[in-house]
């Protein structure tokens, strides 16, 4: 049964001035976390031609800038768990800001590195070497502002807490996406190849370690110095705490994650690709909706944050599941028909995606604190691996199958999201 926060936090307090500077520091560090994460995905065909052989066919140079991309996935679940074991031993806020400098500082580095004509096979062995770090450091930062911010918060105010530093994230990926566009706007295709690439990694770089100072003005979260203070802190191994006392938080949260999963690498991440391959749009067309998208995105994880607090997160499960179901079957199954309905049905679509926000609501209410940050590190980034990676090979197998594969991939998982729901509501939470 789901943890309670502990009552250190006063629970009738209204969020302070202090709150709000500790949330707004812990988006913007998460939103220029994300950037630097996800801006190699924007540039993979670039990257993919300097660093490899120039003979190397373009499919298999492709595929292996992909599985360069796919290694920061991989490596975030040791990451996380091994920074989560740390946070939960030694504070919250040393790995939160720890996370964030293990993210700059490679971004950095990318943008500085030889290529493949200049150091060979060393330029995509180093690249490697970068995107490992910038994955252990994800696998950190993720779960550990979610921790973060709930407890600091008063705990009536979890939910707006969680899903505004969700939202945070995902303006990340905007960031990245408009990045993306300045640069093969203001430049040609040649300047980008010979040295324009490198701009967004270094300005990520740069805005990283900047976060990393900003990140000096936070404190520590009251809940883990009133543990500390006690020293109730884990007398053992967090997460061998967590498989042996929580393993029913452990399913819940995986489960909530794979519904995550669904809405951020379908609906937001492969669409753009599939609005271009399957309905016809051109790039820039699909890119400025996908855009649009993610500001409805942002807002919409705000406010089922908003609404997990006032109505319980049973309730938001419930609803935004039913209203995020309908909207993807009428997205994917109508553009065909009416293309010119994209914008308002992809910008509904997004705003239906911010159930997500919701989803640390529930994850941190569900393990206690003293193992917190281990319990959520594991069970979100082990998920994340899993059923992230494992995503669009689905969607695609169910694409040859029929056209409208997305919209039965991201309605099955709504089904998970109301059975959940459904139990959350039936234990009153």
């Amino acid at each position: 049964m789901p943890a309670e926060l502990s009552s250190s936090a006063p629970v009738a307090r209204p969020l302070t001035r202090n709150d709000f500077k500790t949330l707004s520091l812990s988006a913007l560090g998460g939103a220029l976390e994300f950037y630097d994460f996800v801006i190699f995905v924007f540039f993979a065909t670039v990257v993919g031609k300097l660093f490899f052989p120039a003979e190397m066919p373009e499919w298999l140079r492709l595929m292996q800038t992909f599985g360069i991309f796919a290694a920061g996935y991989l490596a975030r679940p040791l990451g996380g768990v091994i920074m989560a074991h740390f946070g939960d031993l030694l504070g919250r806020k040393k790995m939160f800001t720890l996370s964030i400098f293990m993210m700059a500082v490679p971004t950095l580095l990318m943008g500085l590195l030889p290529t493949y004509a200049q150091i060979g096979m060393a330029a995509p062995m180093l690249l490697l070497l970068l995107r490992v770090i910038q994955g252990a450091a994800i696998g950190g930062e993720v779960p550990g502002a979610w921790v973060f911010v709930a407890e600091h918060v008063p705990a009536r105010h979890v939910g707006f807490a969680c899903g505004t530093l969700t939202s945070g994230l995902t303006f990340g990926i905007l960031l990245g996406s408009m990045m993306a566009t300045l640069i093969n706007s203001f430049y040609t295709p040649a300047e980008v190849l010979d040295w324009a690439w490198r701009v967004p990694f270094l300005i990520g770089g740069v805005f990283g370690l900047f976060s990393v100072y900003l990140r000096q003005w936070l404190h520590e979260t009251p809940i883990f110095a009133e543990l500390q203070e006690r020293k109730a802190l884990a007398a053992e191994l967090p997460l061998k705490t967590v498989l042996r006392e929580h393993r029913a938080a452990v399913v819940l949260s995986m489960l909530l994650t794979w519904m995550l999963t669904a809405g951020i690498v379908v609906v937001i991440l492969m669409t753009p690709t599939l609005l271009q391959t399957q309905y016809g749009f051109a790039a820039a067309t699909a890119l400025k909706a996908n855009s649009l998208a993610i500001v409805c995105l942002t807002f919409g994880c705000i406010a089922s944050g908003l609404l997990a607090d006032r109505f319980g997160a049973g309730r938001t499960f419930i609803v935004g599941s039913l209203v995020l179901a309908a909207l993807s079957w009428s997205f994917y199954s109508n553009l065909k028909a009416h293309p010119d309905w994209l914008f308002p049905l992809y910008a509904l679509t997004g705003l239906a995606v911010g159930v997500i926000g919701a989803v640390p609501y529930v994850m941190v209410k569900a393990f206690p604190p003293v193992v917190r940050f281990s319990g959520l590190s594991f069970s979100y980034n082990l998920a994340y691996a899993i059923f992230g990676g494992l995503t669009p090979m689905l969607v695609t197998l169910l694409l040859k199958a029929n056209p409208l594969g997305p919209a039965y991939y991201v309605m099955a998982l709504c089904g998970l999201g109301l059975a959940v729901g459904l139990y959350l509501f039936s234990q009153r939470r």
